[in-house]
């Protein structure tokens, strides 16, 4: 499939630790600064997820020509920023900033519970940086995060000698499919389960769905999981509003028991709304819609 991720987000420990230099000898503005070259950089030097990028913001959002391109350059930047502001808030810096909970009540009813639970998010805002948000929630449950970044082991093991320990684990996603082991393993135990829901790999079996006016696919795995399971399921998103404030957004999802495209179409209404007041946050930078164009 010619539109499939590829299971591997853009950057590397060098530009880690690039950022991480600068947050520490110069502070969080000077970091801020250098994005405003590499966001243009990426523009020319990123030619398919530029091009992906604009797709969404012409074809999709319906924007002008001219807003589309501008709009690429403020997405990279505003990805950026985000990146370097997950170091920041985890290195120490979590007071720099202000944040806003909105939905708070589910999260920590689920987390009271003990009785597992899943959430499922999106490459929208900051979701990485949950992590730091529901290690001072109300409940004690076990958080385990789905990631499917190739490289996040050299980035955290590089990283953990600066950021704070977080309790959070990490279940890496394997072509064998032996991470569903662990995930089944995990809920047994009653602890949560974080996953986005708007990617997908060579492995996965798909669900087709509109989104933004066009068809689209979908990982079944989250889905599937989430309906079948006895447990409750939370869409969870961490927005960037301004330089140093956040929203998070928790919400109770809707469907029906063993109904998967219920579940699915629910979180699509979820990252619709999101979208409309962050069109710049969707930092899915692949041809999600298999575009031709």
């Amino acid at each position: 499939m010619p539109n499939q991720w590829k299971g591997k987000s853009r950057g590397s420990v060098l530009g880690y630790k690039i950022f991480v230099f600068s947050i520490r000898r110069l502070g969080l503005g000077s970091a801020y600064f250098i994005l405003y070259f590499v966001a243009f950089y990426f523009c020319f030097f990123a030619p398919a997820s530029t091009k992906s990028s604009y797709y969404y913001f012409r074809k999709r959002l319906k924007y002008g020509t001219l807003k589309s391109i501008v709009s690429i350059y403020k997405s990279y930047y505003v990805f950026g920023q985000t990146i370097l502001d997950k170091v920041a808030i985890s290195s120490g810096l979590r007071n720099r900033f202000t944040y806003h909970f909105d939905g708070i009540e589910h999260l920590n009813e689920t987390l009271a519970n003990k009785k597992g639970g899943i959430l499922i998010s999106a490459h929208l805002g900051n979701f990485e940086i949950a992590e730091f948000f529901l290690d001072e929630l109300e409940g004690s449950a076990t958080i385990n995060l789905l990631t499917t970044d190739a490289e996040h082991r050299a980035i955290k093991e590089y990283l953990d000698r600066y950021i704070k320990k977080s309790s959070t684990k990490f279940i890496i996603l394997q072509d064998d499919l032996s991470h569903i082991f662990e995930m089944n393993a995990a809920l047994a135990k009653n602890e949560i389960i974080c996953m986005t829901g708007d990617r997908y790999a060579t492995t996965a079996k798909l669900m087709t769905a509109p989104i933004l006016g066009e068809q689209a696919q979908f990982p079944s795995g989250p889905f599937l999981m989430g309906s079948r399971l006895n447990v409750p399921v939370l869409f969870v998103y961490v927005m960037k509003e301004t330089n140093k404030h956040y929203h998070l957004y928790a919400r109770k999802a809707d469907f029906k028991k063993r109904d998967a495209e219920g579940l699915l179409a629910n979180y699509i209404k979820s990252m619709e709304w999101i979208i409309e007041q962050y069109p710049l946050q969707w930092f899915n930078y692949f041809d999600f819609w298999g575009s031709k164009n």
